[in-house]
């Protein structure tokens, strides 16, 4: 059952992710709803922070509908790391993974504190972080020319399909009355993938426990 249920999360992340190619749908920009007073506060601080920082604002840094967008993408690719690194310690795909690091091999880049080093399951884990970081920072510098970009750059091919989609988001609760893969449900994963994090960090410091032993737990033990 571990198995099947491991791909079933990866391909809800993988469909998740997939919201990430621009939909041709849009065909015009029009007002982005409102919820109440929370969507006007919203709404109202994001304004505050364009009329203050305009040279971060038009880049779409600070509070924005692109930033929260990213943030998002970033949790949800996260879960299917998460899960996928919870996976492999369950079946014996990492070697090794309690035996810790050879400090004379290694040196002070491997310690926790004082010469007790972190073991290959944790160094396994960081490598590939970091290899995910780089690459997101490559894409970054040198965006593709069909890509969704981190930065809302007015030179950019998708600059005017950032800003109309952008345009239609944003409040307590997006739009979700459309199936599929759409900019609104991407949004609406987005903040319960960076929620489910705040969660497992807050357990797992609560429990003295490793986020991978966290995520086994929600799931009944079926990782490992």
């Amino acid at each position: 059952m571990a198995p099947l249920r491991t791909l079933a999360a990866l391909f809800l992340g993988a469909n998740a992710a997939s919201a990430f190619t621009p939909s041709t749908s849009i065909s015009k920009t029009v007002a982005r709803p409102q919820t109440a007073v929370a969507s006007s506060t919203f709404d109202d601080a994001v304004k505050d922070w364009g009329e203050e920082y305009p040279q971060f604002a038009e880049w779409g840094w600070g509070p924005s509908v692109q930033a929260e967008i990213w943030n998002g993408r970033h949790a949800m690719f996260g879960w299917v790391v998460m899960c996928a690194s919870a996976y492999a310690k369950g079946h014996g795909l990492i070697p090794n993974a309690d035996q810790a690091l050879d400090f004379k091999e290694w040196g002070t880049l491997a310690t926790i504190s004082g010469k007790n080093t972190i073991t290959n399951e944790r160094a396994i884990i960081l490598i590939a972080n970091a290899h995910a970081f780089f690459v997101g920072l490559a894409a970054t510098i040198s965006p593709l020319p069909f890509s969704d970009t981190l930065l809302l750059d007015k030179n950019h091919p998708m600059y005017e399909w950032q800003v109309e989609r952008n345009s239609k988001l944003g409040g307590v609760m997006p739009n979700l009355g459309k199936m599929g893969v759409t900019p609104e449900a991407e949004l609406a994963n987005g903040r319960m993938a960076m929620m489910g994090i705040i969660a497992c960090v807050a357990y797992s410091g609560i429990q003295g426990q490793s986020m991978i032993d966290t995520i086994n737990e929600w799931v009944g033990g079926a990782y490992f």
